[in-house]
């Protein structure tokens, strides 16, 4: 089928969920991706902050195509040498005694809220006041779909169409801790925050923040929850986001680049959330097979290399530069941290973003007047340049015509 017939068959099959333009992609090399015309697409969403190593990588590809010829799936009923690995990889590399494999980053979420649920139960009589279940999430926090998760996520259009959600999350306000302190009380059992927040509007949080979060939760015995789905894994020029704030929490939420585009999650945590747990208690079909830890091994080996995060953060800091130097008078403000940046504009970003893909730039929003930059973390300065002078050169026709 062409382009043509393709889309049409997507409205006639797929529930109508996602407003898509009407391109139809077909393969990806590196930072580019290129649709059924031939058309060539410099990729700057890498799958919103998933293709860390670009498209077709050949390290990953021959990983994946060898585990595949081999052993695909056996359910978690088995061991596999694959899981074993990168489980060990990933708890030695952060603060965490041991890790759950899931599917994604919602589910990674549903995972934690679950576990300190869980945890919070387990307290002696007199820690645990008899209703320790609170959850409390922040403004602009986004951390699923599922309904555990978007009990936890801010936006009221994503949340209200499926009400009542899971009871006992309540909102503060992220970077204020007066805000936090009036939330965090006795009866709570978990904090999730991300260090950097992604759908939210690319917004990272303070030092003081973090460590303020990490100070109220241990005086109210609660555990901390860090969702990394998105700025973990290198994206920011640290392996963790939370390791460039000296703050350690209880659990830590992975997922979207850990497999280089296959499904993945994990829900890193310390030994003592960890003991509450029983056989029984959880469990995943899907979850950590030998495929996909396979591709998550070939990732991780990559990523977690001092030259190669350096390089996240220096490109992340040409990007914001370059960025600045537009001069434009529509952008308020620039933020993010390595190769996650936000250009907050004055405007809405829709018109911005179409106008890009046309002239063979692909970018996402992070809300109506955020343009969010997420390009694969391989992305090299002449891909960076060529993306802003695009985004300038739309910038400026749109100040004219206003």
């Amino acid at each position: 089928m062409n382009t043509k017939e393709l889309i049409q068959a997507e409205s006639t099959y797929i529930v109508q969920t996602y407003s898509r333009p009407e391109i139809v992609l077909s393969h990806g090399q590196g930072a580019y991706l290129y649709d059924l015309e031939g058309k060539k697409y410099l990729d700057f969403t890498s799958g919103i902050a998933v293709t860390a190593l670009g498209h077709s990588d050949p390290e990953w590809a021959a990983a994946v195509a060898s585990q595949a010829s081999k052993l695909v799936h056996v359910s978690n009923l088995y061991h596999t040498a694959p899981q074993i690995e990168l489980a060990k990889k990933l708890v030695e590399s952060c603060f965490a005694d041991k890790l759950f494999f899931c599917n994604s980053g919602s589910e990674a979420n549903e995972t934690a809220l679950k576990f300190a649920r869980k945890w919070a139960k387990s307290l002696e009589p007199d820690q645990d006041p008899g209703n320790k279940t609170k959850i409390v999430a922040f403004s602009g926090a986004f951390h699923g779909r599922t309904m555990g998760a978007l009990s936890a996520t801010y936006k009221s259009k994503y949340r209200e169409p499926f009400s009542p959600l899971v009871p006992g999350v309540i909102f503060a306000d992220y970077n204020d801790l007066a805000s936090a302190k009036a939330a965090i009380t006795t009866d709570c059992c978990a904090v999730i925050v991300e260090p950097v927040q992604g759908e939210g509007g690319v917004n990272p949080a303070t030092n003081e923040f973090l460590q303020g979060l990490r100070s109220l939760c241990d005086a109210n015995q609660a555990l901390l929850i860090f969702d990394e789905v998105q700025c973990g894994l290198g994206r920011t020029g640290a392996l963790w986001a939370h390791q460039a704030y000296g703050v350690t929490p209880d659990i830590m939420t992975i997922a979207k680049p850990l497999a280089g585009g296959l499904p993945i999650g994990a829900a890193l945590v310390t030994a003592a959330v960890a003991n509450v747990m029983h056989p029984g208690d959880h469990g995943n079909t899907f979850a950590g097979g030998p495929l996909v830890c396979t591709a998550a091994n070939a990732v991780f080996d990559r990523v977690n290399q001092p030259g190669f995060l350096s390089q996240v953060m220096e490109n992340g800091a040409y990007l914001r530069a370059r960025l600045a130097a537009l001069e434009s008078d529509s952008i308020v403000a620039i933020r993010g941290s390595g190769l996650l940046v936000g250009v907050e504009l004055n405007m809405p970003v829709k018109p911005i973003i179409d106008a890009a893909r046309e002239q063979g730039l692909l970018l996402i929003n992070a809300g109506e007047n955020v343009l969010r930059l997420a390009p694969p973390l391989i992305i090299s300065r002449d891909e960076i340049d060529l993306a802003v002078a695009v985004i300038g050169s739309i910038l400026e026709v749109e100040e004219t015509a206003a």
